[in-house]
């Protein structure tokens, strides 16, 4: 390896790092925001805030990825030649080619990184995650209630006491439940009990041997006492039981040979975010080709626009592929093969001289 390939490598790659790091926390907003507001609608325990953010992003990469490649590159490559040393590179003849190595031995692993994420990381992430919410439904421990404190209930439901709970955390003894409405308030109490969740994502306490007591919320004598052998206390609603078919949680060995649309779709846009980042990563270098001292930041704006749209046409095309609109046999490659011709011939035709209009009229003539 020549000492212009390791500096290359060097500019591109701590280029494309920084980018990341910045998309990344820019990505961590946007995630935990999500993640908080399943939160607060009672829909995820608490307790799973870092384990649902961190299977968040790793879902996200293979969206983060392609971008972070694009403007890493645009940004070294726009300095290069902000700083006119491209010039003097291509005065050495080194031309589009010869930056071929340098620039592969960077985009190759991350494309890996990419195409393990979308293949296998991300499905498995969406399955663990699932799992876990599942879980958090059933327990609860995970779900936030612990044995011998008062538990305030997500949006304001009230406030929850357990005495005793069993060691997986499903069956408890000795609890105490206070809700309140627009002008009622009730309080359950119980000797004995355990969690249930239904197929719908909804919980329900299931009380055993207790007593019910409800009232006016600003004073009266409107109270009603009931004693019961079971009674059902409805939680704030978790998320929908994981389904073993949906297609967004099979490994993709198991969507190979699935006819169904939805798992032909979700195949497709399995296969499209390692081909998309190759092509955004042979498109950056003839997009950031500019003039020394000259302003390098509308460039990029037409790479990001570049991304958006391609990005966006991914997904709309797997909404058709969902919905059968387009046969599964065409797939993504309607977008993906075009996308990556483009950027071959983009970057091959990088910096190829082109004969003037008087030139060529001169060499007409004296023909």
């Amino acid at each position: 390896m020549t000492r212009l390939d390791r500096y290359l490598i060097s500019e591109f790659a701590q280029a494309v790092m920084a980018t990341l790091a910045v998309l990344l926390i820019v990505c961590v907003g946007g995630a935990l925001t999500d993640v908080l507001g399943d939160i607060a609608r009672g829909q995820l325990p608490a307790g799973l805030l870092l384990a649902q953010l961190g299977l968040v992003l790793l879902n996200w990469l293979p969206v983060i990825l392609p971008l972070a490649l694009l403007l890493g590159l645009m940004l070294a490559v726009g300095r290069l030649y902000r700083d006119a040393e491209m010039p003097v590179i291509a005065s050495v003849g080194v031309g589009p080619r010869r930056l071929l190595k340098p620039l592969m031995l960077v985009v190759l692993p991350l494309i890996a990184v990419v195409a393990a994420c979308s293949l296998w990381l991300g499905p498995w992430a969406e399955r663990l995650s699932r799992e876990l919410i599942n879980e958090a439904n059933r327990n609860m421990i995970v779900a936030g209630l612990e044995p011998g404190r008062f538990t305030e209930l997500p949006n304001g439901g009230g406030v929850a006491f357990v005495g005793e709970m069993s060691g997986e955390g499903t069956r408890f003894d000795r609890v105490f439940v206070y809700r309140q409405s627009d002008d009622r308030i009730t309080v359950v109490s119980s000797n004995q009990g355990a969690l249930k969740a239904g197929e719908d994502g909804q919980r329900y306490l299931v009380l055993e041997n207790g007593f019910e007591v409800e009232g006016p919320r600003e004073g009266g004598q409107d109270y009603r006492l009931l004693r019961y052998a079971s009674n059902e206390v409805r939680m704030p609603a978790g998320k929908e039981k994981f389904d073993l078919d949906d297609p967004e949680a099979l490994p993709t060995s198991a969507l190979i040979g699935d006819e169904r649309p939805p798992a032909v779709a979700q195949l497709h846009r399995r296969i499209a975010p390692p081909l998309l980042a190759l092509a955004f990563a042979l498109m950056a270098i003839p997009l950031a080709r500019s003039m020394p001292r000259q302003a390098r930041y509308g460039r990029m704006l037409m790479g990001f626009l570049g991304y958006l749209i391609g990005v966006n046409l991914m997904l709309m095309g797997t909404g058709w592929l969902e919905d059968d609109k387009i046969p599964g046999m065409l797939g993504l490659w309607w977008l993906v093969l075009p996308l990556l011709g483009v950027g071959a011939w983009l970057y091959l035709g990088d910096g190829r001289m082109r004969p003037s209009r008087g030139r060529a009229n001169g060499a007409g003539r004296a023909a």
